[in-house]
């Protein structure tokens, strides 16, 4: 009566199986992302024992921000804009922790508005 080709139970079976386990992933990470802090914790305690910019304040990211930028822009407060701003003079590892969570928040924001399944 319903579905008598058993090429269409399998596409049926395929199908409901990805909507599971694509609900089960995104449920799981929201979880993960919103209920554990060591997530966040990590990278930070990384960016202030890797970073020297964030550690020393004789090589403070607004002095080098007035070296090269001019007269009329003002040094930005946050602390992330500041090691975005001082992109080169940043360590490997910061460039790697900002360039996940750019790429991460890059990617939500592209996928989301897509109705793509993004958490």
């Amino acid at each position: 009566m319903w579905l008598p080709d058993p090429s269409q139970k399998e596409v049926l079976r395929f199908a409901v199986s990805c909507r599971i386990l694509t609900l089960m992933l995104q449920v799981l990470t929201r979880f993960l992302s919103s209920s554990t802090p060591v997530v966040y914790w990590f990278p930070a305690h990384l960016l202030q024992n890797q970073e020297p910019l964030l550690r020393s304040v004789d090589t403070a990211p607004e002095k080098l921000l007035e070296e090269n930028s001019p007269p009329e822009q003002k040094a930005p407060r946050n602390c992330i804009m500041k090691l975005l701003y001082n992109w080169k003079a940043c360590s490997p590892v910061t460039r790697c922790i900002l360039g996940y969570f750019l790429t991460y928040w890059l990617l939500g924001l592209l996928l989301h508005c897509n109705f793509l399944p993004w958490t």
